[in-house]
């Protein structure tokens, strides 16, 4: 018998589809509710998942503000115990912006989850867990290889860019996106009590993932490395197949090690220190003060 219901976005592949089918297979509670933009491609992905009466298959498009609004209102399974905000794009050519209008990557990975999760805040049946999947990139220290995140104002990063993106400056707004993921959590969770209301809210960096989606938008060659040379690096620390990071954040929802635990940054299933900005709680206030006249604007 099921009980419990977990929301994954971007939910058809990857990550998302990983962390789901470590859910299902864990333990026979579990339904999840895959939240995409393809419905064609959830059906296939809950078919290839196996669990056909646990799996439920939502169209939620994070672009549009209109269509997390009727998510929200619309979920079949209204009682929700674990939030798991992992869809996420990176652009590195043209000036994409959402249907609202905003910069496509601030769009995507950031608001389009800030209003989903104020949207499904009642919703959630205590003992809930919210997870929000960021990136190691966030963090300059780290030297990923990718640009540092520049956080001016969440005003600024919501404007679409000016003349187009670079590929640099798409991979930083992709860095500065992630960064705003940990901002985000930390302050929900500040604003939830650190968990005193029932509500843990802990941020899952999945390490790199070489073969999962975000290269789509590179140069061929590019993309051909991403998805065959690199996974060779699997052997090399912080380098790990969706499959394992997807049974990490899996365990993040449901393993009981974790009960009460809020309000932390995790490096696969090791808890572990953000990036320095990411505690600057003079822009995690303009971050939430912002997105929120952003998203009640649309309603």
């Amino acid at each position: 018998m099921t009980n419990k219901t977990v929301v994954i976005t971007g939910a058809n592949t990857g990550l998302g589809f990983e962390c789901a089918r470590a859910l299902l297979n864990s333990d026979p509670a579990w339904h999840v509710v895959l939240a995409v933009r393809d419905t064609a491609r959830g059906a296939d992905a809950a078919a290839a998942l196996g669990h056909p009466a646990r799996t439920t298959v939502c169209e939620l498009d994070l672009a549009s503000l209109e269509s997390v609004r009727r998510f929200t209102e619309e979920l079949p399974r209204r009682d929700v115990h674990a939030l798991v905000c992992n869809a996420g794009v990176q652009v590195v050519s043209g000036t994409p912006t959402t249907r609202d209008g905003y910069e496509l990557t601030f769009g995507v990975n950031h608001l389009g989850h800030f209003a989903l999760v104020r949207g499904l805040l009642d919703q959630l049946v205590a003992p809930a867990r919210i997870v929000v999947v960021s990136s190691g990139t966030h963090d300059p220290a780290r030297h990923t290889g990718m640009p540092a995140p520049r956080y001016t104002t969440a005003a600024q990063l919501s404007e679409p860019v000016s003349g187009g993106l670079t590929a640099e400056e798409g991979r930083r707004r992709y860095t500065t996106s992630k960064l705003c993921n940990v901002l985000f959590s930390y302050e929900l969770d500040r604003r939830l009590d650190h968990g005193a209301r029932g509500v843990t809210v802990n941020v899952f960096d999945p390490g790199m993932m070489p073969g999962s989606g975000l290269a789509r938008d590179y140069p061929p060659v590019q993309r051909l490395a991403w998805r065959f040379v690199l996974p060779a690096l699997r052997v090399l620390p912080g380098v790990r197949s969706t499959r394992r990071s997807g049974s990490d954040l899996a365990a993040l929802i449901a393993d009981p090690a974790f009960d009460g635990v809020t309000g932390a940054y995790f490096d696969g299933t090791r808890q572990t220190r953000s990036s320095a900005d990411s505690y600057d709680d003079a822009l995690a206030a303009d971050l939430w003060q912002v997105s929120d006249r952003l998203v009640s604007a649309v309603r």
